[in-house]
C-alpha cells in the first residue's frame, strides 16, 4: 500500500490521493531532482493481468506517447515495481471542467475558448491516428491559468485498430456522449464519433445541461440515433446552425473537423496553437520500456504475466451491447438501405468460458474442424468442400456478469444451407447441456428478463468516470 512520504525508485516523493477506480489510484507526487508537481498513477499489475487489461495500458501509454500537445495531459514517464506500474503525468491543478458546469452554463465567449481548445487538441490526436472515443467534461482538466487538458485515454484506439473496412467496432464511451453509429453496433469513423462528443460537450458549455437526456436509458439512445434535442432560447443562431452540423445522427453528412474550424462563429479570437515536436511514431509494439513494466523479476512474475495474458479470454459486453439485443432496438435501418441477411445466431449460457471452449472444440474434432481460438473469439474451420468452398464460423464470447456469458455465432464462409443444417443437425443438440436459450426459441423473451437487470452493472463496470 503506498503511503504519502514514500519515496518512488529514489526519483518521485509521493504525496496526497488524489482520486481513484478500480484498478488504479492517482496521487500527487513530486519530482525529487527539480521539485516539479507531478500526478502518479499507480495501476495494480495483478488486477489488470486477472482482468486481461494488459494489452489497454499498453495502447493508453502508446498513445499519450503519441500526443504530446499543450492542450492534452503530458505522459513524463512509465516506472514499475514487481506488484504496481506507474504513469508519472502532468499535475493539471485547476479540476475538471465538468465542475465549473456544474454551476450553471458558461458565457458564450468562455464556451467558445474551451470548444477551440478541444477542437485543436481532437484534431491533433486525429492526425496522429489516435481517436479518443471517451470525450466528456469529466476528462476535460483546466490549468492554474484556465486552459483545457484532455485527459483520460483509456477508452482511446489508434487507426491500426480498424478492420479491413476501415471502421471501429468497439462499442464504449459514455451513454449521454457517444455517437448513434457506436450504439448501431455496426462499425464506426473514431474521427466522426469524436465530433459528435465534441458536440455535445459545446452543447453542454452553453445550455449548462445535455441535449440527450431520459432517465430510461433505452428512451435516450432512441433520442440520440434520431438526434432529437430542444435548443435552449438563449442559444444563438449561429450555434445552432453549426451544431445542426455537427450532430447529425448520419456520420456521412456530419460536419468534419477541418470544415468546422472554417466555421466564422468557431473562428472568432481563434489562435492556432503548435504542438511540441514527436519523438516516436505509431506502431503496433509498445516502447521498450512499456514491454518492461509486464515483464519482470526473480521472482518469477513474467512466468506468470505470460500464463495469465495467453489464457482465452471472453469479451466484457457493455450497456452498448446488451441494449443492441433488445427486441424493438435496431437503429441499422438510418444507416444502410437494405439490412445484412447474415447467417448468425445466439445462445446464453451460464457456464463457463473454459466449458464454452471445450466443448466446441468436442465438436469440431468430431466434424474435423480445425480450431483458433484468441481473446474470446473461437474460430471453426471445415476441411470438406461444400458448394461454396469450406465451411467457417465465428464463436465470440461475450461475458455480461461473471456467472453468465452470450456466445454469438456467426458464419463467416461456406454455404448458408450448410451452416444451418450444421447448426440443427450437429451444433444444437451437441451444446443442449450448456445452452440455457437460443434466440429466437420461446424462451427469447425470458432471455432478455435475465439480461435487463445486467444493463446498469454492466455498464457501470465498463464506462469509466
Amino acid at each position: 500500500m503506498e503511503k504519502k512520504g514514500v519515496i518512488l525508485m529514489q526519483r518521485y516523493e509521493l504525496g496526497r490521493l488524489l482520486g481513484q477506480g478500480t484498478f488504479a489510484k492517482v496521487y500527487h507526487g513530486r519530482k525529487l531532482s527539480s521539485g516539479q508537481s507531478v500526478a502518479i498513477k499507480v495501476i495494480d499489475k495483478e488486477k489488470i493481468l486477472k482482468v486481461g487489461m494488459i494489452d489497454q495500458i499498453k495502447r493508453e501509454i502508446s498513445v499519450m506517447r503519441l500526443v504530446r500537445h499543450p492542450n492534452i495531459v503530458q505522459l513524463y514517464e512509465v516506472m514499475a515495481s514487481k506488484s504496481k506500474i506507474y504513469f508519472v503525468m502532468e499535475c493539471v491543478k485547476g479540476g475538471e471542467l465538468f465542475n465549473k458546469i456544474a454551476k450553471g452554463k458558461l458565457k458564450e465567449d468562455c464556451a467558445r475558448k474551451y470548444f477551440q481548445q478541444l477542437i485543436g487538441a481532437v484534431d491533433f490526436c486525429h492526425s496522429r491516428g489516435v481517436y479518443h472515443r471517451d470525450l466528456k467534461p469529466e476528462n476535460l482538466l483546466l490549468d492554474e491559468n484556465g486552459n483545457l487538458k484532455v485527459s483520460d485515454f483509456g477508452l482511446s484506439a489508434l487507426t491500426e485498430s480498424q478492420r479491413h473496412d476501415g471502421l471501429l467496432h468497439t462499442t464504449c464511451g459514455t451513454p449521454a456522449y457517444v455517437a448513434p453509429e457506436i450504439i448501431n453496433k455496426k462499425g464506426y469513423d473514431g474521427a466522426k464519433a469524436d465530433i459528435w462528443s465534441c458536440g455535445v460537450i459545446l452543447f453542454v458549455l452553453m445550455a449548462g445541461y445535455l441535449p440527450f437526456h431520459d432517465p430510461n436509458l433505452m428512451e435516450m439512445y432512441r433520442k440520440i440515433s434520431k438526434g432529437e434535442f430542444k435548443y435552449p432560447q438563449w442559444f444563438p443562431s449561429d450555434v445552432k446552425k453549426l451544431l445542426s452540423k455537427v450532430l447529425a445522427p448520419n456520420p456521412s453528412t456530419r460536419i468534419t473537423i477541418a470544415k468546422l474550424m472554417e466555421n466564422s462563429w468557431f473562428k472568432k479570437g481563434f489562435k492556432p496553437i503548435e504542438a511540441k515536436p514527436q519523438q516516436e511514431e505509431v506502431g503496433s509494439k509498445a516502447p521498450l520500456d512499456i514491454q518492461r513494466a509486464f515483464t519482470s523479476d526473480s521472482d518469477g512474475t513474467s512466468e506468470k504475466n505470460d500464463k495469465v495474458g495467453n489464457s482465452m479470454k471472453p469479451t466484457c459486453m457493455n450497456a452498448f451491447d446488451i441494449i443492441s439485443l433488445s427486441a424493438g432496438f435496431d437503429l441499422s435501418g438510418l444507416f444502410e438501405k437494405e439490412k445484412d441477411q447474415k447467417a448468425e445466431s445466439r445462445f446464453t449460457t451460464q457456464k463457463s468460458a473454459s466449458t464454452i471452449v471445450s466443448k466446441l472444440e468436442e465438436i469440431a474434432e468430431g466434424q474435423s474442424f480445425k480450431v483458433e481460438k484468441k481473446d474470446g473469439l473461437v474460430k471453426l474451420q471445415g476441411s470438406k468442400e461444400g458448394r461454396k468452398g469450406q465451411l467457417a464460423i465465428d464463436a465470440e464470447i461475450f461475458e455480461v456478469t461473471p456467472a453468465f456469458y452470450i456466445v454469438e455465432m456467426k458464419k463467416t464462409a461456406g454455404d448458408t444451407m450448410e451452416y444451418k443444417k450444421f447448426c440443427n443437425q450437429e451444433l444444437r443438440p451437441s451444446l443442449k447441456d450448456i445452452v440455457w436459450t437460443w434466440q429466437g426459441t420461446e424462451s427469447t423473451d425470458q432471455t432478455q428478463q435475465q439480461l435487463e437487470p445486467q444493463q446498469q452493472q454492466t455498464q457501470e463496470r465498463e464506462q469509466p468516470h
